[in-house]
């Protein structure tokens, strides 16, 4: 039995509390937040459902020595970080000094960089090889379950993988004009930047949602997907071999494009600071506060979502493609968690990473992303927690 930390009070913190609560296997859980309110709402839904008791703590993620005190007196043996990818490097820090366990879901980001990379996180292998304890980066779904479906193709189904297509498609309808299915801020950086794949040995940058194509999803329809960079594809084409490339591609509707064309061309989208009436305010930030809270909509959001990958490879000198995907339903997740699925699907694998570390079944000394692990333990634990895995062999 061991002790967690869980960082962070929005919807995958909900879900991965949920989950981490449900498997019934850690003495203690803390939940922490700047908001000691939205900790204290998850902990009496838990309890109210589960029957299970939290602690919960008010805590600032960005300050190291606050945090590092908290985890000595929780006592925690992992932290679980789904706070903001701006606080990763402050957490894994925190995590390294008190020689425990670090779990996230993202990769870090600067706050006032538009740009996503592993790079300093992978910097702080040695930190944590001296502490002799693991740093899991990525454990959420893409990244995360995305990963490990690459690995269990790699391991279990091709001698050679040669292309993967990442395919996320959330089909959901919330009813309104505009929102965002997880935090504002990041969603948009992230849409509005230029897209990125990797083919034949080097990065080939597009213009944003400048290369588009109709996928016929599983469960869903034809919907069409627009080329993103995306954070996996960075520790894919490190340790996957024999790749030759890979691409993400996400589903987006016109409407959603137009919102956000619109909110660019006026600069609502821009990190840089500007002064409002003698106040300076950053204009994606006001943007946020504008937008409905994504932890709001999952009372509202009907529909499926759709994540998988199609992965082509030799088996046995002969060429094959697998598709291997998961669907989930918005009011299924909701009647669960009492979160849609976009962030459903983020919080289960955030507990699934956890409970892998804590019960020793994942053992590696460092930092280390999912794809390095071995895959089969992951994807019997989505299917027993409510991710069921489908694959498709042979896949035309």
């Amino acid at each position: 039995m061991k002790n967690i930390l869980i960082i962070g009070a929005g919807g995958v913190s909900r879900v991965a509390t949920y989950k981490i609560a449900e498997y019934k296997h850690f003495d203690n859980i803390v939940l922490a937040s700047r908001t000691i309110s939205k900790c204290n709402e998850i902990r009496d839904f838990i309890k109210e459902r589960l029957g299970v008791e939290i602690k919960t703590a008010s805590i600032d993620a960005d300050n190291l020595e606050e945090v590092k005190k908290l985890i000595k007196e929780s006592k925690a043996d992992i932290l679980l970080n789904v706070a903001l990818p701006y606080q990763d490097l402050v957490l894994m820090d925190a995590c390294s000094s008190c020689k425990i366990a670090y779990v996230d879901t993202a990769n870090y980001e600067h706050p006032d960089l538009a740009k996503f990379e592993y790079k300093e996180q992978w910097a702080r292998n040695d930190d944590f090889i001296k502490a002799n304890t693991t740093a899991l980066l990525g454990s959420g779904f893409d990244p995360g379950a995305t990963n490990v479906m690459c690995a269990l193709a790699m391991q279990e189904y091709f001698d050679e993988i040669h292309e993967i297509d990442i395919l996320d498609c959330n089909a959901g309808d919330h009813g309104y004009a505009f929102a965002t299915n997880f935090n504002p801020e990041i969603n948009l950086r992230e849409v509005s930047a230029n897209g990125r794949y990797w083919q034949e040995g080097k990065w080939i940058e597009t213009k944003p949602l400048e290369i588009k194509m109709a996928w016929d999803y599983p469960e869903v329809g034809v919907k069409n997907s627009y080329l993103l960079y995306h954070e996996e594809l960075e520790s894919l084409v490190k340790n996957i071999k024999g790749l030759k490339r890979i691409r993400f591609f996400m589903t987006f509707g016109d409407s959603y494009i137009q919102h956000m064309n619109c909110l660019q061309n006026v600069g609502m989208l821009k990190i840089e600071p500007v002064m409002h009436k003698g106040q300076e305010i950053i204009p994606i930030e006001f943007l946020k506060t504008l937008l409905p809270d994504p932890a709001s909509l999952g009372a509202r959001t009907k529909g499926k979502t759709n994540i998988g990958c199609v992965i082509k490879g030799v088996k046995d000198n002969k060429e094959k493609t697998i598709y291997i995907y998961n669907v989930c339903q918005h009011e299924k997740c909701y009647e669960k968690t009492g979160a849609q699925a976009v962030s459903y699907t983020t919080g289960v694998p955030a507990a699934i990473g956890c409970y892998l570390l804590a019960t020793g079944v994942w053992k590696k000394i460092g930092v280390c992303n999912m794809e390095e692990f071995p895959a089969r333990s992951f994807i019997e634990q989505m299917n027993k927690m409510g991710l069921p895995i489908k694959i498709i062999e042979d896949f035309k």
